[in-house]
């Protein structure tokens, strides 16, 4: 084989290598750079094909309604979900693409001005992690485990949900793996007394942050909120508590919202993490939880991956949301 066969060779597999990467690239998505459209596809396609067709015959009286038909289904809420279509309505964009940068502008501003900032002032900062079962609060704890010490914080866990069997097993698990010392208690024992000598423990080691996990409960369940209160009265003792996170499932919908209102009730809330948002078509209950409860969104989860607990950026959010549109 002559030295002008190797050089057709070598440029037939360059031109396959990079019509492959070309494919990929095209296949990956539309998305910019960055969006967040990919793990919130399935609200950003279900409210962008409603929102076309809402506007696909002109700007008419009809379509103000089925816009804000289209934001409710994305669970926006029915009071937001009016307040940001008369916005837009007021503002009189004369084409499709100013209504879009309207209802853009107006989203953006219900979510505008909260403090997201996870606050770590203490020594060590003291964070609760509370929410219902099922909700993802284990693992939420695990990745802001693995953000906190990936920003050079040491990290230490404490292990307060004695009612459920295993969850501290579960907690020693994902801190073996994170390199992050876990304290846990006895199966049914005081939760209480767990979440203080992991306080302790934090103090004595040294330690940034101390995150605790509590008990899933039903947000129902007079005496278990009851408990929560306790573990925030006995942790703050010392000093004050700088976070208390309320991890909601965004799937739950509007159903969500009573969770809140019932765990603010127990403890103060600083703040919420929506977890599952990659998996449903309502992701605009971000929306509805703030308006109505003004307890700011500070992460979402958009996958389960250990990496994929995000800073809530309203901006992207919302763009990522209306991508389609």
């Amino acid at each position: 084989m002559s030295a002008n066969d190797f050089d057709l060779i070598a440029l037939a597999a360059a031109a396959v290598v990079a019509i492959g990467l070309l494919l990929v690239i095209m296949f990956r998505g539309r998305s910019a750079p960055g969006s967040e459209r990919g793990p919130l596809a399935k609200t950003s396609d279900a409210l962008g094909a409603a929102l076309r067709r809402a506007w696909g015959a002109g700007l008419g009286e009809e379509t103000w309604a089925e816009i804000e038909e289209a934001l409710v289904a994305a669970d926006v809420g029915v009071g937001a979900a009016a307040h940001i279509v008369e916005g837009v309505r007021s503002a009189r964009p004369k084409t499709r693409s100013e209504a879009r940068e309207e209802l853009a502008r107006r989203m953006k501003g219900e979510l505008g001005g909260a403090d997201r900032v996870l606050r770590l002032s203490g020594d060590p900062a003291v964070i609760l992690v509370v929410g219902v079962n099922g909700a993802g609060k284990t693992t939420t704890i695990a990745k802001l485990a693995r953000l906190l010490t990936g920003d050079g914080r040491s990290v230490l866990l404490g292990a307060a949900d004695t009612f459920r069997a295993a969850a501290g097993t579960q907690l020693k698990s994902w801190g073996d793996r994170l390199g992050v010392p876990v304290v846990a208690g006895q199966e049914g024992g005081d939760p209480a007394s767990v979440a203080y000598d992991a306080l302790a423990a934090a103090r004595a080691r040294g330690a940034d942050a101390v995150i605790i996990d509590t008990a899933g409960r039903l947000h129902g369940k007079t005496n278990l909120m009851a408990e929560l209160s306790k573990i925030h009265r006995v942790v703050s003792r010392d000093g004050p508590v700088d976070e208390v996170l309320l991890v909601l499932d965004a799937s739950a919908g509007q159903n969500g919202l009573a969770q809140v209102s019932g765990f603010a009730e127990a403890t103060p809330l600083t703040g919420l993490v929506l977890t599952k948002l990659d998996g449903t078509a309502r992701g605009g209950i971000v929306i509805a939880v703030e308006k109505e409860l003004k307890v700011p969104v500070k992460y979402i989860g958009v996958g389960e991956a250990m990496d994929d607990l995000k800073p809530f950026d309203p901006g992207r959010f919302v763009d990522a949301l209306l991508e389609e549109a």
